[in-house]
């Protein structure tokens, strides 16, 4: 998506027709408060802004974008009739990336809009690798915390079912000192894959550190959350290792869960699957440990 602030009706239509052989799709705001509100709304690619406006004028509407996160990576050029440098260096010293004058030639607008959506997608591209673990492929322990935190919320708002389970290679130590780094490198990737392949579209799988993992698993009840890890578990423990074929590798899983919201914080709801992560190694290895915190689920444990 691709949003035009301009007061010119005649700018909107203009646009409209010479860039429809682009894989855009424009929106429209004819002032700046419009703008930002559709900019928030939204989630434009580009942004293209005109300064001469009245109400608020480009550079109001710029200072506004750059201001709020939602707006702020937004690559935005400008399409003004005022030419003086003094305006130019003022647009590039607030974030504009790029500062066209009118009247402007479409095609030379066309490029220009192409370039950038190249510099949006590879900053998106940036982001997204600072937020993978290098080694497995999994979202890294940053970008979980995140969405964590906005899954907790998401529950607490809506009311709606929440598990999540931490996942621990057992005795992964006596791997590295028995076969080598490079063998326990290729526990943990296999380990990721097969995270991977079992998880649904909207789970969400991150390498926690070192042998640890963590699946997030919205809108799923706690019993739901454990039949996931327990096919998981088997999975791990079938994988035939290239490097040590003779050796099997199984997985302790702690899963909280809840069928409703509940009054956690997310510290505390990963300190319970963390919790019960230690008894299940405590208790054996190779098996998985619930808490149903809902309070159907505490009361059924409290009774037992």
């Amino acid at each position: 998506m691709v949003l035009v602030i301009d007061d010119s009706p005649d700018v909107h239509r203009l646009l409209k027709a010479r860039l429809r052989q682009e894989a855009v799709y424009l929106l429209h705001a004819e002032n700046g408060p419009a703008g930002i509100k559709l900019a928030t709304e939204t989630s434009p690619v580009v942004i293209l802004l005109d300064l001469d406006m009245p109400e608020m004028d480009g550079f109001e509407v710029l200072r506004a974008l750059k201001d709020n996160p939602k707006t702020l990576e937004v690559p935005v050029i400008i399409l003004s009739g005022l030419q003086s440098p003094q305006e130019k260096v003022t647009a590039f010293d607030l974030g504009a990336v790029d500062y066209i004058t009118k009247p402007f030639d479409l095609t030379e607008l066309r490029v220009r809009v192409r370039s950038a959506l190249r510099m949006y997608r590879l900053l998106q591209m940036l982001s997204q690798r600072a937020q993978i673990d290098g080694l497995t492929g999994l979202w890294n322990r940053a970008y979980f915390q995140t969405r964590w935190s906005e899954e907790v919320s998401r529950s607490s708002r809506h009311n709606r079912p929440l598990s999540v389970a931490m996942f621990d290679a057992d005795h992964f130590k006596s791997i590295n000192d028995t076969y080598g780094h490079p063998a326990g490198d290729s526990v943990l990737q296999g380990i990721g894959k097969v995270l991977q392949r079992e998880a649904r579209t909207s789970d969400i799988c991150a390498r926690y550190g070192g042998e640890e993992f963590v699946v997030i698993m919205p809108d799923t009840a706690p019993n739901d959350a454990k039949v996931f890890c327990e096919r998981v578990r088997v999975a791990i423990e079938s994988v035939a290792w290239p490097r040590h074929p003779e050796r099997k590798v199984t997985c302790s899983i702690g899963i909280a869960g809840a069928a409703e919201s509940v009054l956690l914080t997310p510290e505390q709801w990963i300190e319970l699957a963390d919790r019960n992560l230690y008894a299940a190694k405590k208790g054996g290895r190779n098996q998985s440990v619930l808490t149903d915190v809902s309070p159907a689920g505490l009361k059924l444990a409290k009774a037992g």
